[in-house]
């Protein structure tokens, strides 16, 4: 049955004074870290630094790598105002034509049920934009085909999806690599990342997978330094907390789990506008990096649409080669060219993406295979009543 709305309202009304409570003690505790965050913005970052050394490096959260005193709140204002949308084309035009940009992204079928062997598909799919006046583009897939094997597994009936993620994941970063090999010295190039160079979701799992997932961020760290290749890792939505860690560790504040970079810096942001970069200092899944590659990832918080600003990290090494302005500009001209969203990475999802249709015709085709082949291969009675109407 549908859900009910006059229920869903009936309980909301009841319960209000629980989301009253928590968003007044949410906002009581933005207000001290904002005071903060404006307090310590009036500082340079060699004070800061200072500060900061009375407590353990690798959980200050943040550390300050640009200069910090013409940043009140930390915000670097871009001054990109336009007075039409054709002049904020012109202005991508003017950055990124000659510029080649590159994004992958995946998707996957999981095993399941309705298979008598364990068996799922992943696919990954990129898309470089060489920026050229002719238009041209490049935009192609791989596919990997799982087998029990592959999954590790005994009967359809174990739990295999992270393998599967895994393998999507290692397909992403390997096609990035290659990307970066392929364009080995390029000076006007850029690769996304579309998630976080610091894998903080791995914590939750075992030591075997934090590991998998710590030694492909690594290699693609240390290709992207080797090739020359400018990398951006681009997270959307972001609920980091190093700044506002940062500042908890400076003023002796209150633990507020509820407040995060995005929104403690988000209503001080206009368009375009950045915050100053800092080294990441989190503890945690950091300390299973290489020592030369741990303190290697830098971050910024740009403001790409209305809402909160975006999380943008870069290994440092673009910093130091005094790139880091050119490749945000580039970043910039790829969000006005999809609308708030970076037109490479959301070109590469579309292409990557595994529809209801795929499903069907990977089913019917792995069926008429494993027959062909004499594997005894069962789909389950509902399956095969879907792949047959379709």
């Amino acid at each position: 049955m549908p859900l009910k709305p006059s229920q869903i309202l009936a309980l909301l009304q009841a319960k209000r004074s629980h989301f009253q409570t928590f968003d007044q003690a949410a906002l009581q505790a933005l207000q001290k870290y904002r005071a903060a965050l404006a307090e310590a913005s009036q500082d340079s970052e060699k004070a800061l630094l200072e500060q900061l050394s009375c407590f353990n490096s690798d959980d200050w959260g943040a550390e300050p790598l640009e200069p910090l005193g013409d940043c009140p709140n930390w915000v670097i204002r871009s001054g990109l105002v336009w007075q039409s949308r054709e002049e904020s084309y012109q202005w991508v035009r003017d950055r990124l034509t000659g510029i080649s940009t590159f994004a992958v992204d995946g998707s996957q079928i999981y095993p399941g049920k309705d298979l008598s062997i364990p068996v799922a598909l992943v696919q990954i799919g990129w898309f470089e934009n060489l920026h050229r006046t002719d238009g041209y583009y490049e935009k192609d897939i791989d596919l990997d085909v799982m087998t029990p094997t592959d999954l590790q597994v005994n009967s359809s009936a174990d739990p295999v999806d992270r393998r599967v993620n895994m393998r999507r994941f290692e397909m992403e970063t390997e096609r990035l690599i290659q990307y970066m090999n392929d364009r080995s010295g390029c000076k006007n190039c850029l690769a996304f990342l579309d998630g976080s160079l610091v894998t903080t979701f791995a914590e939750a799992f075992d030591e075997e997978t934090r590991r998998f997932y710590v030694n492909c961020i690594v290699e693609l760290l240390q290709a992207s330094k080797q090739y020359c290749v400018p990398l951006v890792a681009y997270i959307d939505t972001t609920y980091a907390r190093d700044v506002t860690v940062m500042l908890q560790r400076l003023f002796t504040l209150p633990e507020a789990s509820s407040i995060h970079d995005a929104a403690l810096l988000g209503k001080l942001m206009h368009w375009g506008d950045r915050t100053p970069l800092f080294r990441c200092r989190r503890s945690g899944i950091l300390k299973s990096y290489p020592a030369n590659i741990s303190d290697q990832i830098g971050f910024t918080y740009l403001k790409a649409h209305e809402g909160y600003p975006v999380r943008l990290e870069v290994p440092l090494w673009v910093y130091e080669a005094n790139l880091l302005e050119t490749v945000l500009d580039w970043v910039r001209g790829e969000i006005i060219i999809g609308g708030g969203y970076p037109y490479v990475i959301e070109t590469a999802d579309q292409t990557a993406v595994l529809k209801a249709e795929d499903r069907q015709m990977f089913f019917r085709l792995l069926q008429d295979w494993a027959d062909s082949e004499d594997l005894n291969l069962r789909l389950s009675r509902k399956m095969v009543s879907k792949v047959r109407r379709r």
